[in-house]
């Protein structure tokens, strides 16, 4: 499962210190991992997003409009290209926090 492949990786501050939550409330939405640092959601999306692109884009505006930058990477992407994932999340995670 590419969520617990990423946990594995993010929990208790692995990545560069910064800390996340899983599965983390925000109003009536939860996303997938949430750096309150960084004010920073990731979302791990898998084939069923897909047919829920509508969904995501009015879910992605509200976090952003309540200061929650969404950053997505596919079921795919975590798979086979972890370091790259890992690497944009960090960069992500930066940025927003300087």
């Amino acid at each position: 499962m590419a969520e617990a492949r990423l946990w594995a990786r993010l929990r208790n501050g692995l990545l560069n210190g910064y800390k996340f939550r899983r599965q983390h409330p925000i109003g009536p939405y939860v996303v997938d991992f949430y750096c309150a640092a960084a004010h920073l959601g990731v979302e791990i999306d898998g084939d069923s997003h897909g047919e829920r692109t509508e969904y995501d884009a009015t879910r992605t505006a509200w976090l952003r409009e309540h200061g929650v930058w969404v950053i997505r990477f596919s079921n795919d992407d975590v798979h086979e290209h972890l370091d790259a994932v890992l690497d944009a999340i960090l960069r992500a995670c930066e940025e927003r926090t300087r």
